[in-house]
């Protein structure tokens, strides 16, 4: 099983790094929702079985301003996968790795695009779909 997400790095003080963005953050200071000069990271991770938090990072892609999150993830994806199978990680006659996404994520664009890989995309709808 395989879960992607977008996590910030934050650099408050990087206000003219290059590449930066704002990234929304969540409940800081005062519960507030802030935007946070900083940089943006696209992560594939695999699930453990079972009650456990422990995950492995298996491929981590900072996002450009203008980067197209779908897009980004559908490579990450193809790329993660490929090493999978190359290593023999997944077999022909496995059943196909799941991977989860969050609300954040165009799923039904992701499964039709990653539709020729062994795998199947489980994503949350937002609440306005």
């Amino acid at each position: 099983m395989l879960a992607v997400d977008v996590s910030p790095w934050l650099r408050p003080g990087a206000g003219t790094c290059p590449d930066r963005s704002f990234c929304h953050t969540y409940g800081r200071g005062d519960a507030k929702h802030q935007m946070i000069p900083g940089w943006p990271y696209s992560f594939v991770v695999a699930l453990e079985t079972g009650r456990t938090s422990w995950t492995a990072v298996l491929d981590a892609v900072r996002l450009e301003p203008s980067a197209d999150l779908a897009a980004v993830t559908i490579a990450q994806l193809r790329n993660t996968v490929g090493r999978l199978m190359e290593a023999e990680q997944w077999t022909a006659g496995d059943p196909e790795i799941l991977v989860v996404m969050d609300a954040g994520y165009d799923a039904p664009r992701i499964a039709h695009l990653l539709g020729d890989l062994p795998v199947q995309v489980l994503g949350r709808l937002r609440s306005d779909r």
